[in-house]
């Protein structure tokens, strides 16, 4: 398939500028493959679909405020840092804006606490930086950060972002990017899923800015994503395999949390539990080995989470429930509504 075949137009006023007043009251359009039917409930509407013998599979990623405003050492010149990965202690890879104005051995401050310098250049808009930094490093970009919101979200970023703009069971701190498919899920609600027996198997994902990332070419077996760092444990790779053993279903939420699952399958079909990074890209014509459920948002026109979507349900059939969003007015990317393909 080619990139053209994903592409839809999306109204700007269908992507969703704020969450719903409640996590868990977000709109939930239900797939079934087997069926080819549509159907529309409410994201609390989740439970009934799932049964004692299934396995959740979460991200439990933690966003950090990764942005952050600083000036140009003599010139005072405003700009922006934005914390993309770190190489090593005290040097990260960062996008810069203005980026042209950015150079190698400049010196950027953020406050009178954060120093770096700048010591090499990367993609486009990318530097290699290093702080000059003796205490708590990520104390301090919590204090001084901004929540790092997706550039489709047309607002400076407001202090609910910071609560909302990360799931309830983020724990491992890493990502710019929130696995926004589980930002519907409340406290409450995954008590009430723990008590129905179904099990719950976190692992991490770390988004970085190659999920907003556009693809550029129109043969998509050219496109390279960027890596980023997962974990699958012991604990949550035995989960997952004895829930297939057990012939139950594997549920899982978020379109990242599958990139990590599909990078870890042995030979004979199970999870192996590792660490490393990911670069895998998934889209149509593929082969599943691991999901029987994805949790997931509506997204960009275009995109690489499309593209899993449409390999995991079918282009024609995903296709044919994005129209019927846009005709419902749901609420699209990643404080929008939500869809579970079964």
């Amino acid at each position: 398939m080619k990139l053209s075949d994903f592409h839809y137009a999306l109204p700007q006023k269908l992507i969703a500028q704020y969450p719903a007043d409640k996590r868990d009251r977000s709109e939930l359009m239900v797939l079934d493959r087997g069926k080819q039917t549509i159907e529309e409930h409410q994201f609390t509407d989740v439970i009934d679909f799932l049964q004692p013998q299934d396995c959740l599979v979460v991200n439990e990623t933690k966003v950090f405020p990764a942005r952050l405003l600083g000036t140009k050492d003599k010139t005072e010149a405003k700009v922006e840092i934005f914390l993309l990965r770190q190489l090593e202690a005290g040097l990260w890879e960062v996008l810069v804006k203005p980026a042209r104005k950015v150079r190698v051995g400049n010196r950027l401050s953020v406050g009178k606490e954060l120093v770096c310098d700048v010591i090499d250049n990367t993609v486009s808009g990318g530097r290699v930086v290093r702080f000059n930094y003796n205490g708590d490093f990520f104390e301090a970009v919590e204090r001084l950060g901004q929540s790092p919101l997706p550039p489709y979200v047309k607002r400076e970023p407001e202090p609910m972002d910071k609560e909302r703009y990360q799931t309830v069971y983020a724990r491992v701190r890493g990502a710019v990017a929130a696995p926004t498919a589980g930002l519907h899920f409340t406290k409450e609600l995954l008590r009430k899923i723990e008590n129905r027996g179904v099990k719950i198997a976190p692992i991490v994902l770390h988004l970085g800015l190659g999920s907003f990332r556009p693809v550029n070419v129109e043969d998509l077996s050219r496109h390279k994503m960027d890596s980023e760092y997962y974990e699958i444990s012991e604990e949550s790779a035995r989960k997952i395999n004895e829930t297939m053993k057990q012939r139950g279903k594997v549920v899982v939420v978020g379109t990242s949390a599958m990139r990590a699952l599909e990078t870890e399958v042995t030979s004979e079909g199970w999870v192996k539990a590792n660490r490393g990074w990911t670069d895998k890209f998934i889209y149509p014509p593929y082969e599943f080995k691991i999901a029987d459920a994805l949790i997931t948002n509506f997204h960009l026109p275009g995109s690489t989470m499309l593209m899993l979507v449409c390999a995991f349900a079918g282009r024609d059939f995903v296709f044919k429930a994005y129209r019927k969003a846009l005709k419902e007015k749901l609420r699209f990317l990643s404080y929008g509504d939500a869809m579970m393909i079964l």
